[in-house]
């Protein structure tokens, strides 16, 4: 909602309507019974609304019949359901707070009691809004909650806007003239309107330039609260292009607008606007604006940090996950990777790589720790790893050179690692270590063995020398590479787990023709449980 600075204009004052009304309904929504109460409230005689739809008496606005279904629905169900809805009542119209409660049980109709919601905002109200305002760091979320603990205490309606350049480059400064009028809608709300009507209308998310005239705009150049009683040509024309867009504009006739400030920095700002029914904005009500919209400022502030972080750290975890793998056509590949937590990155990492003459070599590895520590030492080492193995060394001598490089680096990390080379024309592999646990190959005319090579030292370490052994791997043999996560547990030593690993892969291999992906999703399922550490298993075989 923005708009131009104009006189407020006089208008009439709603009738003092505090008294209750109690009515019940049949539970398809006709009245059943209208005592005095109800008809000194709305003004219509019971004989003319006795059995009549409610819908068909109170609840017709936009929107209000698919509201009254609703509340039929619940009640139905037996439970309560309460809202303030904007109807019109003897001498006038606007919030009306009401309750439906089941008579006597599920399916027996309604009771309903309904009273006329005046604004008021009392001096524990900003208390208790604070309380329901930043639940959670969720951006949108936070903004909701914003807009829902002013309507209808302080107004019939509320939007709140966010600067699109606090959002999408997060600068506190102005980068040039006119950019700061730029912003998002980030929620609303309207008295008596359900949420999914609002949206329709003021959508959540939508991006749009402020006009020169706009007293939003001059509320957040000027850090100070404006009133106005009209709505700008631009915002008329915008909401004219929507159902119920006229509706809406020809309600509200005193606005008022806040900045949202925090931390010295103007985020956006709340808008808020009243009906003819409800009383112009005085100086307790823009006081009582000004201190919510300070208290929300902090709250939305944080969520949008938090929202920035958390898509800083999204990138940098993009950054780095590995390629896809280059896997040779004679060799069928699989890998599964699950880090510890809710992080998406650890120390484990795996590559493949494609080598001359149909051959490819295989790294797996593990920098110890968890986090983006033991990720930072991962990225470094996967891609020297890479590099090496695409010079088409040796296995040792990958071994060697990564060796030499993590002892260099700062705080002297360690790491275990196997180095693999799979040559698919003599249908053999060489293979080296540094302390990383021992391959198991699954071939098809026996179970799953353990290979038997040198452990060798972890990286890091200074071992200078490592010895590769060379096996033979026929065409349809499986050979398995992990990290110790995926067998080694508090509950679970490294030899046990590599029984339950071999035992694993004798049942998931047991299908002839089943995909090795599919193979590997079962073995990672089967001994992954605690989740105590990152998990890794490549699966890799000759094709025949």
């Amino acid at each position: 909602m923005t708009g131009d600075e104009r006189p407020l204009l006089p208008r009439r004052r709603a009738p003092d309507l505090s008294g209750l009304a109690a009515f019940t309904l049949h539970p398809d929504g006709r009245v059943a019974t209208w005592p005095v109460t109800a008809e000194r409230l709305f003004g219509h005689a019971a004989q003319a609304v006795i059995g009549q739809d409610i819908r068909d008496v109170l609840m017709t606005g936009p929107g209000q019949r698919e509201l009254a279904a609703d509340a039929l629905a619940e009640v139905g169900t037996g439970q309560v359901w309460t809202a303030t809805v904007a109807m019109a009542f003897a001498g006038g119209s606007g919030p009306v707070a009401v309750r439906c409660e089941p008579l006597a049980g599920p399916g027996s109709g309604a009771l309903v009691i309904a009273q006329h919601a005046s604004m008021v905002v009392g001096p524990g109200w900003l208390r208790r809004a604070a309380d329901r305002i930043g639940t959670t760091l969720d951006l949108p979320r936070t903004a909701r909650e914003v807009v829902n603990v002013a309507v209808p205490t302080l107004a019939d309606a509320a939007t709140l806007f966010v600067a699109e350049r606090m959002l999408a480059a997060d600068e506190a400064a102005l980068a040039q003239a006119g950019y700061s009028s730029v912003v998002r809608r980030l929620a609303s709300r309207q008295v008596g309107q359900p949420a999914m009507a609002t949206d329709g209308l003021l959508r959540p998310g939508e991006v749009f330039v402020l006009p020169p005239d706009s007293p939003s705009l001059r509320a957040m150049d000027s850090n100070t609260p404006v009133q106005f009683a009209h709505l700008d040509e631009d915002t008329l024309q915008r909401l004219a292009r929507r159902a119920g867009g006229r509706d809406f504009a020809s309600t509200y006739v005193s606005f008022l607008t806040v900045p949202l400030t925090a931390r010295g920095v103007v985020l956006g700002c709340l808008n808020f606007a009243r009906a003819a029914t409800s009383p112009d904005f005085g100086p307790g009500d823009v006081a009582a604006a000004d201190e919510l919209a300070s208290r929300a400022a902090i709250c939305l502030d944080n969520a949008r940090l938090y929202d920035r972080e958390r898509r800083t750290a999204v990138a940098l975890q993009q950054g780095l996950l590995p390629n896809e793998p280059s896997v040779p056509d004679g060799i069928e590949a699989a890998s599964r990777y699950l880090p510890v937590g809710t992080l998406r990155v650890g120390g484990d990492w795996h590559d493949i790589i494609a080598l001359p003459g149909g051959r490819a070599a295989l790294i797996v590895g593990d920098a110890m720790g968890h986090g983006p520590e033991a990720a930072a030492v991962m990225v470094q080492l996967r891609i020297a790893a890479h590099t090496l193995a695409e010079l088409d060394l040796p296995p040792e001598e990958v071994l060697r050179r990564l060796d030499e490089m993590v002892a260099n680096l700062p705080d002297a990390p360690f790491a275990t690692c196997i180095a693999v080379v799979i040559d698919t024309t003599s249908g053999t592999c060489t293979m080296a270590a540094a302390g990383h646990p021992p391959p198991v190959v699954a071939r098809p005319d026996g179970p799953a063995e353990v290979l038997e090579l040198p452990s060798g030292l972890p990286l890091g370490l200074g071992a200078r020398s490592f010895e590769s052994v060379q096996v033979g791997l026929p065409p349809g043999a499986t050979l398995a590479l992990y990290t110790d996560g995926l067998v080694e547990t508090r509950s679970r030593s490294l030899g046990d787990g590599i029984a339950v690993l071999r035992e694993a892969l004798d049942s998931a291999l047991a299908r002839p023709g089943e995909p090795l992906d599919l193979c590997c999703e079962r073995v990672t399922q089967t001994l992954h449980q605690s989740g105590e550490d990152d998990t890794t298993l490549v699966l890799a075989r000759i094709r025949h």
